[in-house]
């Protein structure tokens, strides 16, 4: 089905906004569980999107993707600030408070999921069209969200858990690459390089939630 802009941009906001939200309301709740609670005293451990919009990654970056035909879906919201020394257990703690932020973007997929299949049951509805489309993309901006945010580069949270993982003084190495890490996605975006390494996994991914339909 063929969206003009004004659908196209109707169909993804609520998705892609729902996405950073639970994404980063997650990374906020788990730090504050394990210890630290800086993103709970600066507001950040709640679902207002609001908290979470970063005007470019957020909103622009997001849209061109999906205005440009074969374009890969690519964005991102203000990080949540974690002092990890603050942590109970600093190295160890940082693995989860990394994954707690991927992990709710799969439960949103799923949900999004069932979404869809509720839509799919609305038959004859005129709600049924506009649901499904706005399912189908919670889908998609989740998926690419968790499987983006699990490359092992940081400050991403997979480079975090890689971090937490490794022996310290192999682990220093790998942190010393953060400073760095936005400018290597950018990178890897602009070459096309990040859609082919990152298609594989969201096929799978996509794959496993799709199971529930």
């Amino acid at each position: 089905m063929e969206l003009n802009l004004i659908q196209t941009i109707a169909v993804w906001t609520l998705p892609v906004l729902f996405a950073i939200t639970a994404h980063e309301a997650a990374h906020a709740y788990a730090a504050k569980r394990l210890g630290d609670p800086t993103a709970f005293l600066m507001g950040r451990m709640t679902f207002n999107p609001i908290k979470h919009i970063d005007p470019v990654g957020t909103i622009i970056l997001p849209l061109i993707c999906v205005l440009l035909p074969g374009s890969f879906l690519f964005g991102y919201a203000k990080p949540v600030p974690v002092n990890f020394a603050g942590l109970n257990n600093p190295k160890s703690d940082m693995r989860w408070v990394a994954a707690a932020g991927p992990a709710a973007n799969l439960v949103m997929a799923l949900i999004w999921a069932l979404l869809f299949r509720f839509a799919v049951a609305l038959e004859g509805n005129m709600f049924q069209v506009p649901l499904a489309l706005m399912a189908q993309a919670g889908i998609q901006i989740n998926v690419v969200l968790m499987v983006l945010n699990l490359m092992p580069i940081p400050p991403l949270d997979g480079g975090r858990i890689l971090v937490s993982l490794l022996p310290n003084h192999l682990a220093a190495m790998v942190a010393r690459v953060e400073p760095y890490g936005f400018f290597i996605l950018i990178g890897l975006l602009a070459t096309g390089l990040l859609g082919q390494i990152l298609a594989p996994f969201i096929h799978l991914v996509m794959q496993l939630v799709t199971l529930v339909l």
